[in-house]
């Protein structure tokens, strides 16, 4: 089976502001996050599996303590899920309050050949519970999106199995939010453009060789 590398920063990324949509607070950030997970899911880009967050005091910063709460077949909606999310506050900060959630989960890529395999954490999904601001942002952190691999090899077959798959997604989630994507800070590893992933310069048939910080 194929294994993917994957980048330490993300090759791409789509932030949605919801202010004008939905409303703060945790239980809208999971009904947007249950929302957008079914359109990924739909097209096999999420399965999710467990939420992650940090907390942090307000003025403060960081406390240094991450939670994960295990969701396997449990609706994003379930009024249980946002009560258990609240009892893991740390008893010794009873000021903290919650970061992004991360819904984490895997999902479907496709090698050259169109066989299909399963990759933890293929995209990844955060909402904001914050009651100031609700947002969402999606992340992708592998070499499948783009047309050359992290070597800086073409390879067109890959990209042309997968990429699309992506692209329909953030459509879809565009019209399902009622706001478009804005395209996330470049990083070393790429750059998100439009509904995809910005094309690198090739040289000599090769594009940039980024797995000297992979």
């Amino acid at each position: 089976m194929p294994t993917l590398m994957r980048a330490p920063k993300e090759c791409g990324s789509w932030f949605w502001d919801l202010e004008d949509v939905t409303g703060p607070g945790l239980e809208s950030a999971l009904e947007t996050a249950s929302r957008m997970s079914a359109v990924l899911q739909a097209n096999e880009l999420l399965k999710p599996a467990s939420l992650e967050w940090s907390w942090f005091e307000v003025g403060k910063g960081g406390i240094g303590i991450h939670t994960r709460l295990d969701i396997a077949g449990r609706s994003l909606e379930d009024p249980k899920i946002a009560e258990q999310a609240r009892a893991c506050q740390p008893v010794g900060y009873p000021s903290a309050e919650m970061s992004e959630i991360t819904v984490v989960g895997s999902g479907i890529w496709l090698d050259a050949e169109g066989k299909p395999h399963r990759e933890p954490r293929l995209v990844e999904l955060s909402v904001s519970p914050d009651v100031i601001g609700p947002s969402a942002e999606l992340s992708v952190y592998h070499d499948v999106w783009s047309l050359c691999d992290f070597q800086g090899r073409p390879h067109p077959a890959v990209h042309e199995r997968n990429a699309p798959r992506l692209a329909e997604a953030l459509r879809h989630l565009d019209d399902m939010l009622g706001v478009l994507a804005e395209p996330g800070e470049p990083t070393y590893f790429g750059v998100a453009e439009g509904h995809g992933l910005k094309a690198p310069d090739i040289i000599d048939g090769l594009g940039p060789n980024l797995t000297d910080l992979l």
